[in-house]
């Protein structure tokens, strides 16, 4: 059954935050502000944050330049998934995956669709691993952020969670480069 062991200890992860948009500032940025406040809240570190266009190449520009960073753990993105001429994020990112991670989108969609209903269906979230970090991609409201963080993310960054979570696999994300150098 899962819950947490609290018999465990809390391990914190490296956290950045994209907000896509057109029109947000760090002084409007509702969604990143839901985000950054629930990583601080729950204990990780917010070791980034920043609002880029809605252009693929700076999307997947940050993204992977984040994904190289070995202080971050999580790259979690808000804005840009829905179905507009502007919405291109999934395009943006879904390259970089390694593994997509396609439960996320399902479960994602689950919880959404029990307060939206069928408006579910115009969120193309996403997520996936590239250069061993967890990558999620969220719509832009804040009610999205709120619904992924507290109904996936933050269970799943939780190393007391169980009867598995991501943490606990953090240090094998990468072990197919080592097996590679090693033969």
């Amino acid at each position: 059954m899962a819950g947490l062991d609290e018999t465990r200890p809390f391990i914190p992860v490296g956290i950045a935050v994209l907000t896509v948009s057109d029109s947000r500032t760090l002084e409007n940025d509702k969604s990143g502000d839901t985000l950054a406040g629930r990583v601080i809240e729950t204990g990780h570190r917010l070791v980034a944050r920043a609002i880029v266009p809605d252009d693929k190449d700076r999307i997947r520009d940050q993204v992977q330049t984040w994904t190289l960073d070995k202080e971050i753990d999580v790259v979690i993105t808000t804005g840009g998934t829905g179905f507009t001429g502007r919405d291109v994020t999934p395009e943006a990112l879904e390259p970089l995956f390694e593994k997509r991670m396609d439960g996320f989108s399902e479960v994602f969609h689950r919880i959404s669709y029990d307060k939206i209903g069928t408006s579910t269906i115009q969120s193309r979230a996403t997520g996936g691993v590239a250069n061993a970090t967890f990558i999620f991609v969220l719509p832009g409201s804040p009610g999205a952020c709120k619904d992924a963080w507290d109904g996936i993310i933050k269970a799943q960054l939780d190393y007391r969670h169980m009867p598995c979570n991501f943490v606990e696999i953090m240090p094998r994300l990468d072990e197919h480069l080592k097996r590679g150098a090693a033969g």
